[in-house]
């Protein structure tokens, strides 16, 4: 592609995102899928998302989705993110922060390893397990009882893992609130195309056609995402 070509592809980007419109043609999204595999590949050389941090903590995510997430929970101000798919905290600190200017909401992140060093904040609450163990569900129940609720699913992205954890944590998701399966880009849609069936199959056998839940394809207005499908709220 030709610099030439690159600008009038972005040009229509931008046209589109002005228009409102999220459809993009052939050549707009091969641009967004080459830079998508550019940016996440190269982590394998050390770069890129596995050295991003927030406050000195490394986080995991796409910039372009924790922007997202800072939308959203502005919008809906859920008195308690579940996460699961803890490592470093980074997400947790971040999403505490913003809560610290928001004035509201507390973190409860389920991680199967207590990573050292993390995080320690007021808002955040670390449980150590299986994010699908019975004795976590327990707890992670009792924290939210009576709570708006959002959630979010970054732990071991197998299609079965996140599947179960669809059934377990989907039910908890309040009205008019978010459940976020992230990293939903491997097994080819566009990434990590040796991974096998994850996240994006999840969704497929659990969401799609799930009268309890609807598509909110406008927080992929950024055109990559880590979590392509993966932003759903609840009816």
């Amino acid at each position: 592609m030709t610099w030439v070509e690159y600008l009038r592809v972005q040009y229509g980007l931008l046209k589109r995102l002005v228009a409102g419109r999220d459809v993009l043609s052939d050549s707009e999204r091969s641009v967004v899928t080459e830079f998508h595999k550019l940016y996440y590949e190269k982590a394998n050389t050390g770069g890129t998302w596995q050295d991003t941090y927030w406050m000195g903590c490394k986080i995991l995510k796409c910039p372009l989705d924790v922007w997202v997430y800072q939308e959203i929970l502005h919008e809906t101000k859920p008195d308690i993110v579940i996460e699961t798919g803890t490592y470093n905290g980074g997400s947790a600190s971040y999403m505490a922060s913003i809560m610290d200017i928001l004035g509201t909401g507390q973190i409860v992140t389920v991680d199967i390893t207590a990573h050292g060093g993390r995080p320690v904040h007021p808002r955040i609450h670390y449980l150590n397990g299986p994010s699908t163990a019975p004795g976590i569900v327990s707890q992670v129940k009792t924290l939210a009882a009576g709570k708006t609720v959002m959630v979010i699913l970054d732990s071991d992205h197998s299609r079965d893992n996140v599947f179960r954890e669809l059934e377990i944590y989907a039910p908890m998701v309040s009205k008019g609130h978010y459940l976020i399966v992230e990293d939903s880009n491997v097994n080819g849609h566009p990434t990590g195309l040796d991974h096998g069936p994850g996240p994006m199959e999840a969704i497929n056998d659990f969401l799609v056609g799930n009268p309890g839940f609807e598509l909110d394809s406008r927080r992929e207005k950024f055109f990559m995402t880590f979590n392509p499908r993966g932003y759903w709220r609840r009816v």
